[in-house]
């Protein structure tokens, strides 16, 4: 008996929602009204008919949140990877580097201080450079030596501040040397330890030039992150430098640190009128054009490839939409009959695929900046010790997430999701209620 008073509650409050419904859609219902979205609501969730439309709309959810966020995150890498092997080559090296033309750089010491008193420039830092073979008791190999002097140690700062051991009081004294780690792990040596360096430009003799030997106390090991420079740079004071490159009074280059590397090109005409002589200068653009071109590619390749992801994620919208406008075409032809305008349905089933779309991609969106802000402790869980960064350059996966560019991944996957439920939509709009009545 009480069951029976149930049903009977029930098939009044049913009949009272119909007649409601019944009575707002002769009334005329705005666009977007709130039954729109119960009913757009009611349709996303499992029935015991239309259980497969709410598999198939979590599958769509899952695979947007996917996209976005492998997009984000790669993006995010990518661009750290940028930044970060920008800064260490724009650190450990000069922003434009300025070479003689007529004459050797025998005047060096003035032509520094006139560059850097040009506005813009920081530092123009004189340089000795040269090839040469570092050895020790337990091996050997090819190094790049630098003489510098100390107090132009600062303008270097990636090197300064990353030494690992030892110490850089008394560098100008010529007894000693500055190496990287890996360089130093290499030959089995530490601060405080000897170093050889020989080079084919000695002394000069009756029977040509003459290799030049000789020995050296590792004064500090740095450490900068990017393994070409920790295996290759050696710093040798500058006097010391030009005595054993056989280039008393001389000097290779200038190295030209200005306050805005981006913009360096605007600082070729007032150095050129400061040097009063000819110059050839070219900036670390110039240097690493290919590298960077290279990296630049890369990103965009990615970025295209990946968000096929996401176009793949949307078109599921459009199978989950067709499913479920063929499910509901009984509901559908019920309510045109109840005086439910093509637009109404119409705006139902484009609520539904929204709403697949906005979930889709908050979550991933979520998602990737999580995983990005947390890249590093994630990749030594993921690759305990197994990272190499003899092959990838640097010692950890850098990060870098640009708002600019995950707006713009947000707003495409919002459209592109927007744009997947206009077909399913209009398809429903269209959906005859006699045909679906009969054959529904």
């Amino acid at each position: 008996m009480a069951g029976r008073e149930t049903f009977e509650r029930l098939k009044e409050r049913a009949a009272g929602f119909a007649a409601e419904t019944a009575a707002s859609f002769r009334a005329g219902t705005p666009p977007f009204a709130p039954f729109e979205w119960i009913l757009a609501g009611r349709y996303l969730r499992a029935r015991r008919r239309g259980g497969g439309v709410s598999v198939v709309a979590f599958f769509s959810v899952l695979g947007i949140a996917l996209g976005v966020a492998t997009l984000i995150i790669v993006l995010s890498v990518m661009n750290g990877f940028r930044a970060e092997l920008l800064s260490k080559i724009v650190g450990i090296n000069g922003h434009l580097f300025a070479t003689p033309i007529d004459r050797s750089f025998t005047d060096w010491q003035d032509l520094s201080d006139r560059l850097s008193k040009v506005a813009g420039v920081k530092a123009a830092v004189p340089l000795v450079e040269g090839q040469a073979f570092a050895s020790s008791q337990y091996g050997g190999s090819g190094v790049l030596v630098r003489g510098v002097r100390a107090q132009d140690l600062d303008t270097l700062g990636s090197v300064t501040t990353s030494v690992r051991g030892g110490t850089l009081d008394g560098f100008d004294d010529g007894t000693g040397v500055l190496i990287g780690k890996r360089l130093a792990d290499s030959l089995g040596l530490q601060a405080g330890d000897t170093i050889t360096l020989s080079t084919p430009k000695g002394a000069s003799t009756p029977f040509g030039t003459a290799p030049r030997t000789k020995s050296y106390t590792v004064k500090a090991v740095f450490e900068v992150g990017m393994t070409e420079f920790d295996q290759t740079f050696v710093f040798m004071p500058l006097t010391e430098a030009q005595t054993f490159f056989n280039r008393e009074g001389d000097v290779s280059l200038l190295e030209i640190y200005v306050d805005d590397p981006d913009h360096v090109g605007e600082m070729r005409e007032p150095l050129e009128m400061a040097a009063e002589r000819p110059l050839l200068l070219t900036d670390w653009r110039q240097r690493n054009r290919t590298f960077f071109g290279a990296l630049e590619v890369e990103r965009n390749v990615m970025f295209l490839i990946l968000s096929l992801i996401v176009v793949v994620a949307t078109l599921n919208i459009v199978s989950g939409l067709i499913l479920l406008v063929r499910d509901k075409s009984s509901d559908i032809a019920i309510l045109r009959t109840m005086g439910a305008t093509p637009g109404t349905i119409m705006r139902v089933f484009l609520i539904n695929g929204a709403l697949i779309g906005v979930v889709g991609t908050l979550s991933g969106l979520a998602l990737g900046v999580v995983i990005t802000l947390n890249i590093k402790p994630i990749q030594r869980f993921l690759f305990p010790g197994a990272w190499d960064p003899t092959v990838r350059f640097l010692a950890e996966i850098p990060a870098e997430m640009n708002p600019r560019e995950i707006v713009a991944v947000v707003i495409t996957t919002l459209l592109l999701s927007l744009a997947a439920t206009l077909y399913p939509s209009w398809r429903a709009a269209r959906l005859d209620p006699v045909q679906a009545l009969r054959y529904g």
